[in-house]
């Protein structure tokens, strides 16, 4: 049987694509296996974002797997397809877990007395179930849609400027929250951090879809390709501990003892307002 390799099919794809495609499965899949044990462990009932960290963090498993496709010779055309897809679907759902992370961090800060009552684990479970299903009905959806270019680029632009809301309101929310200082300042670094990645990791595809100009796509396809990377960055902004001193001499301010002593070290930013 002929063995198929992805670079008869896209040759546009380069060596340094190759070769950065198997650097982030090795740092990656690992670094994120661990990051889930780590998370996982957290999960309590007075603690909701870890489920969504979580379900990113599954998403980008299965993107990091599928990525295997793109770097080893293959017998049968159709494992790559269905490799494909799997890949393009864990890619759309880790965009709306990253829309769950913004909106939930906002929560904490614009409306504390809902949060505290509404939060359950029940209810950000119902939602991560949610966000699978509309991505596979998306994705089931997507071969009968005419223009599947202007779709996918209407579809990444539309969660930007919502984390820009979530940034602005948390920013102007901030004076008459309750929450621990250095809860704040690692909620504002979660939302910059999450607006950056976005900006700088997706936008190239938005911008490819619109043009279709063929130099974009391996930059779109190598930004793609780091975003499960750049997840893990995002999960160690939301720990606890070394961080905190970096976001008080970046925002130069001092660290207040008696709030520090309220979030255990190991606990993700989800306290109790």
């Amino acid at each position: 049987m002929e063995v198929f390799n992805i670079n008869n099919l896209f040759p546009y794809q380069s060596p340094a694509v190759y070769v950065m495609t198997c650097v982030i499965i090795t740092i990656g899949l690992p670094l994120t296996l661990v990051a889930i044990y780590a998370v996982y462990s957290l999960v309590k009932n007075d603690h909701v974002a870890p489920i969504y960290v979580i379900n990113l963090l599954i998403s980008d498993v299965i993107q990091l797997c599928c990525m295997t496709v793109d770097v080893v010779p293959l017998k049968d055309r159709r494992i790559y397809y269905i490799g494909f897809y799997m890949y393009y679907f864990a890619m759309i759902a880790s965009v709306g877990f990253m829309v769950c992370i913004a909106l939930e961090r906002y929560l904490v800060i614009a409306c504390p007395l809902w949060y505290r009552f509404r939060r359950t684990i029940k209810i950000s479970v119902v939602v991560c179930v949610v966000v699978w299903v509309l991505t596979l009905v998306y994705l089931l959806t997507f071969n009968y849609v005419k223009h599947t270019e202007i779709v996918s680029a209407l579809f990444f632009l539309l969660p930007l400027p919502l984390f820009i809301f979530f940034l602005g309101g948390t920013i102007r929310a901030l004076s008459a929250s309750r929450v621990p200082s250095d809860e704040k300042r690692r909620i504002v670094a979660i939302l910059v951090l999450v607006l950056l990645i976005y900006m700088l990791l997706f936008m190239p595809s938005v911008i490819w879809y619109a043009t279709y100009y063929q130099t974009l796509s391996t930059l779109s396809l190598t930004f793609l390709r780091l975003s499960p990377l750049a997840d893990l960055l995002l999960y160690v902004f939301m720990r606890k501990g070394t961080i905190d001193k970096f976001l008080a001499s970046v925002c130069c301010c001092r660290m207040d003892s008696n709030d520090s002593s309220r979030v255990d070290s190991n606990d993700i930013t989800s306290s109790v307002v």
